[in-house]
């Protein structure tokens, strides 16, 4: 039988504040009290893993053992059939910005770009399906855990598409719809994502009976 989130906080391994708000709106009817790892002061471990469930746990065990409480953490990214599966767990490191001294951060368009340009190269012929996936991990501190995998699966498109999406959400038309998730309402987008099926996943194991 799989361990149950239990009473007190939930620590969210994360440092971004919109991704805190994301998970606590997903987690509040369930009475989990969530608190981030950046509140905490705690660091942000190396992502050294080569597949998002390694990531996720990475992350989720870090922010337990440093805490000493319960922790969530999710890993994501876009992979490309006609790239062996890329950028996969590097979807992050494909906008990075490092060519030039105080030009760091992230460039979503030359990370779109630079997937499109690879498809291109392969021909007009080349297949286009991708998809987005999302692993979350629960860690508590005596090391036990449990992982909850979500998917979607669709197209890619250009030029990009839509402003109310982030990452590479502009080029990604999920199977079934012509629009981007750039272009979807937001609340259409989160009840198809690949986060919103990896959440459906973890509440039927943690929360129903």
């Amino acid at each position: 039988m799989t361990r149950r989130i239990g009473s007190g906080k939930l620590v969210i391994a994360t440092h971004n504040a919109g991704k805190l708000k994301e998970i606590s709106a997903l987690l509040d009817p369930f009475g989990v009290d969530c608190i981030s790892a950046g509140s905490l002061g705690l660091p942000e471990p190396a992502e050294t893993g080569t597949t998002f469930v390694e990531n996720a746990l990475i992350k989720a065990r870090a922010a337990a053992e440093a805490s000493g409480m319960q922790a969530l953490a999710d890993d994501s990214g876009l992979s490309v059939a006609a790239l062996d599966g890329r950028p996969g767990v590097y979807t992050a490191d494909w906008a990075e910005r490092q060519w030039f001294e105080g030009d760091a951060g992230r460039d979503w368009y030359m990370a779109m770009g630079k997937v499109e340009g690879m498809l291109q190269a392969q021909g007009a012929e080349a297949p286009r399906g991708a998809w987005f996936s999302c692993v979350l991990a629960i860690a508590w501190p005596d090391g036990d855990h449990a992982v909850y995998e979500g998917r979607i699966d669709g197209s890619l498109t250009w030029p990009p598409r839509g402003t109310m999406g982030f990452g590479y959400d502009p080029v990604f038309v999920p199977t079934g719809r012509e629009q981007t998730f750039a272009e979807l309402d937001p609340a259409e987008k989160h009840a198809i994502s690949h986060r919103a099926d990896a959440f459906a996943k973890l509440v039927a194991d943690q929360f129903q009976a």
